[in-house]
């Protein structure tokens, strides 16, 4: 595939936008960002009392795809019975987090069976389900396909999908308030990204692996780099792609999913169970997960191990995942959780869903809290063309075209992270509940405003 080298996205001021100060006045920045005031501008009530919402999880689903020979036993870091914990004692066990703990399952014995003994021994168990990527539903660009920017360059290519959501509005206000664009700690849960990429200099931290051998900073699968790139490619570098939360080494890749045999990046609940206990450790204040349960239906499988985990990150990091790719099974997990926000993807156009967004259906009637820019869909969606489709970053300093309710989560994530640095203050179920009320509803769905977003936060 041939490297696709676009112009430099320069920044430009608004300043009609922001009145600057009367002659003789120093300009202080409090015209234009309140927060700066003593006492400020109250926060809404609604913000103010924001909070992570309590959860109940459905019976574990031993139908559903798990990995094999294993099961979880969920709070096992506490207080366990004697016979609890004489039953783990004789099997094969590996600390998870401090509250989960992973059991290999004997010889001879199903997992379900297995888990039956630990729940009459008075431990909760349960499966150690598989997630995956929700990539791109046709994905020419990925490594490992076709490819399909050619030699001859007969379509040029542009990052259209950031005007579209007012990328350029929410820069350029940041600057007009003294505050060069810049993002708090991102984590991004994926297959890794490409730290060579020249693209992602000076934005990735070593981050940590919790599936496969190698480095958080290498992606074998490209799923990682791409959704990474849309919110951390450096901007205003002369090279490249321009990513929503323009500059800073705070963009964290923790790997949860690894490449498989089908050319599917995938995961487990212990593997994003353990990615998010890392990243908020860490401090992450925003994390990215562009994956979601890999069964049929879109809803929870019962996973109580990672429940606990979403609900506990929620306390400080804001949560956002893709709705998922099939548009008839509702929003998949763990974007259905309430205390995720719940991503999902417009087509060619802001007013209508790409055909293959998850949304809500008779029987998963979770909402999308937010929609953004994922990509047309070629080859998927009738009418939709590869130049349509997002334009994301390929390991080995290449460049590729993707779609997916992946490629629309890391804006999501990205302008999460503009806000947060913009004002620290915000807690995470503050920052959550601005950045879905500043939506731009005008067109029927809730479509991302950077601009609105980042003003809100600090007002």
């Amino acid at each position: 595939m041939m490297r696709l080298a676009l112009p430099l996205l320069t920044l430009s001021l608004l300043l009609t936008a922001c009145p600057g100060p009367s002659v003789g006045d120093e300009d202080d920045g409090t015209a234009v960002c309140p927060q700066a005031i003593p006492g400020g501008v109250p926060l809404p009530a609604s913000v103010r009392a924001a909070s992570v919402v309590q959860t109940q999880v459905p019976t574990p689903d031993w139908t559903a795809p798990h990995v094999p020979g294993r099961v979880l036993v969920v709070g096992a870091g506490g207080t366990l019975s004697a016979q609890g914990l004489s039953l783990l004692s004789t099997v094969r066990t590996q600390r998870v987090t401090d509250d989960l703990t992973l059991a290999v399952t004997p010889a001879g014995e199903t997992d379900r069976a297995f888990a039956g003994r630990l729940t009459a021994a008075g431990l909760r168990a349960q499966p150690d389900f598989i997630y995956r990527a929700l990539a791109a539903v046709n994905d020419p660009g990925y490594p490992g396909n076709e490819g399909f920017i050619n030699e001859s360059r007969t379509v040029t290519l542009f990052q259209d999908y950031l005007p579209r959501i007012n990328a350029e509005g929410a820069w350029d206000f940041l600057t007009a308030c003294g505050k060069t664009p810049m993002a708090a700690l991102t984590a991004v849960l994926d297959s890794g990204a490409d730290g060579s990429h020249e693209d992602l200099n000076g934005r990735l931290l070593s981050g940590a692996t919790f599936n496969g051998g190698t480095a958080a900073t290498q992606d074998s699968d490209g799923h990682g780099t791409a959704v990474t790139g849309l919110l951390g490619a450096t901007t205003n570098n002369d090279v490249g792609l321009a990513g929503v939360t323009w500059s800073g080494r705070n963009v964290l890749p923790v790997k949860v999913l690894e490449a498989s045999s089908t050319n599917q990046a995938n995961g487990s609940t212990s593997t994003l169970a353990a990615g998010l206990n890392y990243a908020v450790r860490q401090g992450a204040k925003v994390i990215n997960m562009s994956l979601g349960f890999a069964g049929e239906a879109g809803s929870d499988p019962g996973d109580q191990a990672l429940e606990a985990a979403l609900n506990s990150a929620a306390q400080s990091a804001v949560l956002v995942a893709a709705a998922g790719n099939t548009p008839n099974q509702g929003v998949y997990y763990p974007a259905n959780n309430p205390n995720v926000i719940a991503v999902g993807a417009l087509g060619a156009s802001n007013t209508a869903l790409a055909c293959y967004s998850a949304r809500p259906n008779a029987t998963q009637t979770r909402a999308l809290d937010l929609v953004a820019p994922g990509g047309a869909g070629a080859g998927v969606c009738s009418g939709a063309t590869a130049s349509q489709d997002m334009l994301v970053l390929a390991p080995g300093d290449n460049y590729a075209l993707s779609a997916g309710t992946s490629e629309a989560a890391p804006l999501v994530s990205g302008v999460a992270a503009l806000m947060r640095a913009a004002n620290p203050s915000l807690t995470a179920a503050q920052t959550r509940a601005l950045l879905v009320s500043s939506a731009n509803s005008s067109g029927g769905l809730p479509l991302l405003d950077a601009e609105a977003a980042v003003r809100a936060a600090t007002q």
